[in-house]
């Protein structure tokens, strides 16, 4: 089934790899290259079945993101998977408490990405 799924990453590379790869399973991307801009999209978006998240990012950081998320009433169910080249067990933990659904680790392996989004999705 077709989700509709918003990407935030600083990189370009990344936010093309991650189109590419959700895309060619049938869903639609929306992408923000920062979480000022992705707070943006979710004001123009409407529903959203997942979020995928960078933590490490200019103007706001995926933390911020995450907790701007859970505050817009549209969203605060939305499952949001963060995506990082961070591995530390205490910002998994703070990702956790910020609202976080779930953590992969850069780079991604698109076959385990969309499990991942098959999984905290309906």
């Amino acid at each position: 089934m077709s989700k509709t799924i918003l990407t935030v990453d600083d990189s370009r590379t990344m936010r093309d790899m991650l189109r590419l790869a959700l895309s060619d399973a049938g869903h639609a991307v929306i992408q923000a290259d920062d979480g000022v801009a992705g707070v943006a999209a979710l004001a123009q978006a409407g529903p959203l079945d997942v979020i995928i998240t960078d933590i490490n990012m200019p103007r706001m950081d995926g933390f911020g993101f995450i907790g701007e998320v859970r505050r817009h009433p549209l969203h605060r169910a939305t499952p949001i998977l963060v995506l990082t080249t961070e591995n530390d067990a205490g910002k998994k933990q703070q990702a956790r408490e910020a609202g976080a659904t779930g953590w992969i680790v850069k780079p991604f392996d698109p076959a385990r990405l969309l499990a991942a989004v098959a999984r905290v999705s309906p």
